[in-house]
């Protein structure tokens, strides 16, 4: 995924720096809506919270063969955050699906769905990147021998 993602700035950098631009970008639609049939993973988002794994791939099998159907939780109340991802094993089922179920009801809620953005990576380590507690405090007198 992340290499159709570098290859669609790619496209879009090389398109506007050309100096063809008016054939340039009458192309550019197309080749970025081929590139972007290739994601074979979508987000749904807005989903109740009696919304499981399986319902989840239930809702979606009907467009292709889904591969992993999975609705996020909170990990310290093991609740649905609301959202899940659904993985198929080809591009144009996802394409369908996302153009039939987007914006259709699911359990008694209106779902969004569309194509999945791969996370930037986190920095820092996870510690905040602020200093590290404990010690002392205030100044230490007796440090000089």
């Amino acid at each position: 995924m992340a290499f159709y993602n570098k290859l669609g700035g790619l496209l879009r950098q090389s398109i506007s720096t050309s100096g063809n631009a008016l054939n340039a970008q009458s192309s550019a639609p197309s080749m970025l809506n081929a590139i972007r049939c290739m994601s074979t993973k979508l987000f749904v988002g807005g989903l109740s919270f009696g919304t499981d794994d399986q319902s989840l791939k239930e809702a979606f099998t009907s467009f292709g063969d889904v591969v992993e159907a999975k609705v996020i939780m909170d990990r310290d109340s093991g609740k649905s955050r609301g959202f899940g991802f659904v993985n198929f094993t080809d591009g144009e089922s996802a394409q369908d699906a996302m153009s039939a179920m987007d914006g259709q009801d699911l359990n008694g809620r209106n779902i969004r769905v569309s194509l999945a953005q791969e996370r930037a990576p986190r920095s820092g380590g996870g510690y905040g990147g602020g200093g590290f507690g404990g010690g002392y405090g205030g100044s230490r007198q007796n440090d000089a021998y």
